[in-house]
Parts: structure tokens; sequence; C-alpha cells
């Protein structure tokens, strides 16, 4: 048996929050539980659940998983969902190592050897965009995603249709025939407005376009999926199989899943198994740190339905530290081709440099979305 010991949480600049876990053999395991803006409160979620992991046998996993998710009478949400997915990933990671295998050799071995990756681009101006994409290019990426809008007036404005659609228009034009651009809505849009600018944008060829309205308002998105030909994705505010199902039988396209908000690779593997019934690929959601990017390639590594992995290295809004700044060595995270390669280290494949993340933790953070409010005072979804 290798007994769980000890369970910590660091919470870490820019946004993230890490969990180690250690066992009596001496292996030490990572995962990220970030829940940007909410971070602190899932500290204290995981703090909690570790009382059910002390004292327990690290490789029953999905034992674990059930005892977290399912052993109290109020479960599931964003705070616990993100606590349970940074010590599922950290229980993984404690098995790849004890076996000495990357975890997606113990999720049934690899479907491919390299995984396509995209990252996110800003700029509110057409002239940005183009700037900023071209930057990405430079990098080595062939996908990017973008912003659609900023706040959206709940009935647009020609001007601000237009603009949607001359920012997409200046994406295309950089990326040429053979690049992608998804294009995300972000949850900014209603439903009268995403439908009005779909058809705009279908000229250009948009990748997909994302979360075209709000996680709550999920019973939407078939009337969205069926007002375009474009392929429509959703899922970074979902947290469970069953919150997936209604949109995977809406039609959507793609499903984006967060392993560090839902239930990490034990449930997002689940999820992926669902999503495959309905002939919809995976593309999971992660703007966050190394660890939660790591977990997305061990998933997708060994999930045929596997389209691209979203990633955040270099992205413009990470202040005070960057995706590899926690990481000891960080080649194997290097692009080639818009391709990260497969990672073959045992467990999720990163080694985490510990004294720097306790360092960090000291310093800490109070990462906070933005706000945003119409121009009569009315709030505004970011």
């Amino acid at each position: 048996m290798t007994k769980i010991v000890r369970v910590e949480t660091f919470l870490v600049p820019p946004r993230w929050l890490f969990v180690r876990i250690e066992t009596d053999s001496g292996i030490v395991g990572w995962g990220e539980a970030t829940c940007e803006g909410r971070s602190e409160t899932v500290r204290t979620a995981v703090e909690q659940l570790s009382e059910l992991l002390i004292g327990r046998d690290a490789l029953r996993i999905e034992d674990h998983w059930q005892l977290m998710t399912k052993g109290s009478f109020y479960r599931g949400g964003p705070i616990l969902a993100s606590a349970v997915s940074g010590l599922d990933q950290a229980l993984w990671d404690i098995a790849g190592k004890h076996f000495g295998a990357p975890v997606h050799q113990l999720l049934g071995g690899p479907v491919r050897d390299r995984i396509r990756v995209y990252g996110w681009v800003g700029g509110d101006e057409p002239a940005e965009v183009a700037d900023h994409i071209a930057e990405q290019v430079a990098a080595g990426l062939t996908a990017v995603k973008m912003n659609a809008s900023g706040r959206m007036s709940p009935v647009a404005s020609v001007a601000e249709l237009d603009g949607v659609v001359r920012r997409v228009a200046a994406a295309r034009e950089v990326l040429g025939d053979d690049r992608d651009v998804a294009v995300d809505f972000h949850g900014r849009f209603t439903l009268a407005n995403a439908r009005r600018v779909a058809p705009l944008l279908e000229p250009f060829r948009p990748f997909f376009l994302e979360e075209p309205v709000v996680p709550e308002n999920s019973h939407l998105i078939g009337e969205f999926v069926r007002s375009t030909t474009t392929p429509v994705s959703t899922g970074e505010r979902l947290y469970s199989r069953q919150e997936f199902l209604p949109v995977l039988q809406a039609g959507i396209a793609v499903a984006q899943p967060d392993v560090s908000h839902a239930g990490g690779i034990t449930e997002v593997r689940k999820i992926a198994a669902l999503a495959e019934v309905y002939d919809v690929q995976l593309a999971p959601h992660c703007p966050l740190g190394p660890l939660a990017l790591a977990a997305c390639l061990q998933v997708g590594f060994a999930t045929p339905n596997y389209l691209i992995q979203e990633q955040s290295i270099g992205i413009h809004y990470n202040a005070d530290a960057e995706v590899l700044d926690y990481v000891v060595d960080r080649t194997p995270f290097d692009f080639a081709d818009g391709h990260i390669a497969r990672l073959t280290g045992p467990g999720l494949g990163v080694e985490i440099d510990e004294n720097a993340v306790r360092l960090a933790d000291k310093r800490g953070h109070s990462w906070r979305g933005p706000t945003w409010r119409h121009p009569d005072g009315s709030f505004a979804e970011w």
C-alpha cells in the first residue's frame, strides 16, 4: 500500500492553486485545483476533502474520486469539482510515478504521438488582432482563439456586429487558408445576438464558435447550433458528464471540459467517452498552469476523439509569473509544427520546482476577474 500522509496547497502567481500529495513511500504527486478568482475558496475545499484521503492507499484513484464527489449530501459545482480535480490529478501523478509510466499509459496507452495546440490572442482593434496572431504564428502555432467581442449590448448595434466581423476578418487574413481561428463568444452574447452574428462569420470559416450562451442557458444552445453551419463548442463551465449530456444532445461539435474544474483526469476521461457516443470531439479548456496543461495532454494522448489543446504559454494576461516558471525542464512543452510531442516522463510528465513553488506561495495572489457594466450602468457578462 502506498499510503497518503500529507496534502498541501500552494496559492502561486499569477492565479493558480497547486496541490501536493505526499506518500509514505516518498512519492509525491502534483495537481492543479485553480478556479480563477475563487482559488482561496477551493483551497479550503481541498483541505476538507484531504481528510478523506489521509492514511488511505493513493493508488485507489477511482474509489477516492467516488468518495470525494459522492460522500457528502451537497456535491458538485465549480468549487468542489475544482478541489477534486487538483487532488485527482495528483493521485494520477503518484500512480504514474509508482509504476514508472506516463499517465496516458495507465489510461490504455497512446493513440497519437503529438497533440495540436492553440494559443489565445487579444486585441480590440483589427490591427491589434493581426499583430497578436502574427506573434503566435511566429512562435510555431497553427491555430489561435480570439474573443468575438468585449461587452455586448443585449441587442447589438450595427457597429458592435461589424466590429466582430472586422476582427475575425483580420484574423483570417493573417492566418490564410492553412491555419485556424476559433472565436470565443465567452457567454457575453444573448441568444439573439449570437444567432445574428454567426452567419456573418461563416465566410471566414471559424474552427469553432465557443460558448455562444452562458452555461445556465445551456437549454438554448440547440437553437444556436441549428442557426449555423460552423461547429459549436462549449463546456469550460460544465463540471460533470450529467451537465454535458444536454449540450451533447443539442448537437455541439466540440466539448471543452476543464481538467482543473470538471473532476480531474478521472471525470474528463469519462466526459470524452460520452462525447464520443455523440460524434463530438474534445478540446479541453486550459488557460491555466503547467500541471493543468500536462494533465490535459495525458488525457489527450490516450483519447481517440481529441481535437486540439488550449494552452497559455506566453499569454499576455499572466502577470508576475509565466506558465513554465515553476517547471524544472521546459522542453517537453516545446512547440513543433503547432504540436506538443507525446510526454514520456512518469506521472504527469512534468517536474515541478518545489522550492520555487514554496517561495511563490509566500507571495500568494488575489486574482479576480473583471466586472463590466453597460453605459446605462447595468451589469454586463464578461
